[in-house]
């Protein structure tokens, strides 16, 4: 299993607006592309002094799974053009990891 983590920021005015469109378009279209090996995204968020923090982390089967989504290149960023206008910066690669154990202490 791979975890491939990405970061962005944003203003505190555009933070809502943000995840809004992580939740309601970015993250349903990922999903609707049926990617082989794709299992789930989670966001997570941190407001900072300036700016507020996101954090996507997905997991996949596999490197392979990872280039389906993102290409070849596939350390290379994926924030679609409509993001880009509400971040003020974000990560150009993505880091990946292999996820060697899960534990649940329930």
């Amino acid at each position: 299993m791979i975890a491939r983590i990405w970061h962005g920021w944003t203003s505190f005015k555009n933070a809502d607006t943000y995840e809004n469109l992580l939740k309601n378009e970015i993250f349903p279209s990922i999903a609707k592309r049926k990617i082989q090996g794709y299992r789930k995204i989670s966001l997570l968020k941190r407001p900072l002094q300036k700016e507020v923090e996101f954090i996507t982390v997905m997991q996949f089967d596999d490197l392979n799974a990872v280039k389906e989504f993102a290409g070849e290149d596939y350390e290379k960023s994926y924030v679609p053009q409509i993001a880009q206008e509400v971040l003020l910066r974000h990560d150009k690669t993505s880091q990946h990891y292999e996820i060697v154990e899960e534990f649940n202490y329930v």
